[in-house]
């Protein structure tokens, strides 16, 4: 799977940063996963190894325009793509469908391709789509926020293939009958059953993208034991009572999350544009201190998990 930031930057684009946006692709399916789509994520796609027309899901974390303000531009672009006959859903707070289709009938924009709205309105849930699991939990911010967790399915474990080897078994069908578990019988009159060559199952990875937010306890559940969290560090830890007055988060704030939730990789996110780069790079290593397994992104940065 891989994570890719379209736009990094909080509240209004910079030259190095646009505004939030982050695509997830499926290793198996290829299809993609936008969260959040800030203005000019449409151009964004552009620069990036990745198409609209892969884009199955838009799954919004909160209702501010930094975070949604390139939707009708983004949906309209995806019309032109090859394949943009491909259905697509917008998963997001009360008021996103509203929004779209306002905009869409205002524009007299027409799309090639059926949108579909599934709106939030429980504090905490969980979505059974055919790719992965996606449980959401509202957080604090001060309007209503929403943070991402997605559970890929579990892998099968490993044939024993030297297991096989050990008694003998010819390989070829055999071994394709023990890999799916089934019992098998031997010309000899031995017999065997597949699901004593196989390991446990490898459980799947977790990666956690969390809307705006002040540190809370739902930020912690919701990212227990993550393979990746991405988390917004608006604020230097110098300005945290700001960070606290804005319903935002310090770059320390992140780091006590991902240590507190025992997660196993920390991508920083969404600085506040008074930041230049240096600045953003010591509050990278401030919160290192605290959770070494740390990162910043920047546009473009790609992670695989």
């Amino acid at each position: 799977m891989e994570v890719i930031f379209l736009g990094t930057g909080a509240g209004a684009p910079t030259r190095k940063r646009n505004v939030s946006s982050i695509a997830v692709r499926f290793d198996q399916s290829r299809e993609v996963w936008l969260f959040d789509c800030g203005e000019g994520t449409q151009h964004q796609f552009q620069r990036a190894s990745v198409s609209p027309a892969q884009v199955t899901h838009i799954f919004i974390t909160h209702m501010h325009g930094d975070h949604l303000f390139g939707l009708p531009g983004f949906l309209s672009s995806r019309s032109l793509q090859g394949g943009s006959e491909k259905p697509l859903t917008i998963i997001g707070p009360e008021g996103i469908q509203s929004f779209v289709t306002l905009v869409l009938k205002q524009s007299q924009t027409n799309l090639s391709y059926p949108l579909y709205f599934e709106e939030i309105t429980a504090e905490r849930n969980v979505l059974d789509l055919p790719t992965a699991r996606v449980e959401y939990s509202a957080l604090l911010h001060p309007i209503k926020s929403f943070g991402y967790a997605l559970h890929l399915p579990d892998k099968p474990g490993r044939f024993k293939v030297e297991k096989a080897v050990a008694e003998r078994i010819p390989s070829g069908p055999l071994f394709g009958r023990l890999k799916q578990g089934e019992e098998i019988e031997l010309s000899d009159g031995r017999r065997y059953n597949g699901m004593d060559f196989i390991e446990s199952p490898v459980k799947g990875k977790k990666i956690v993208i969390l809307g705006d937010t002040s540190a809370c306890p739902s930020a912690i559940e919701l990212s227990q034991d993550a393979h990746l969290l991405i988390h917004e560090a608006t604020f230097a830890q110098e300005e945290a009572k700001l960070a606290m007055i804005s319903g935002h988060s310090t770059n320390i704030d992140a780091a006590n999350t991902a240590k507190t939730a025992n997660v196993r990789t920390l991508v920083l996110t969404h600085f506040s544009a008074r930041y230049d780069e240096t600045k953003a790079s010591a509050m990278l290593a401030e919160a290192q201190t605290i959770f070494p397994q740390t990162v910043m992104a920047f546009d473009f940065y790609q992670i695989n998990v």
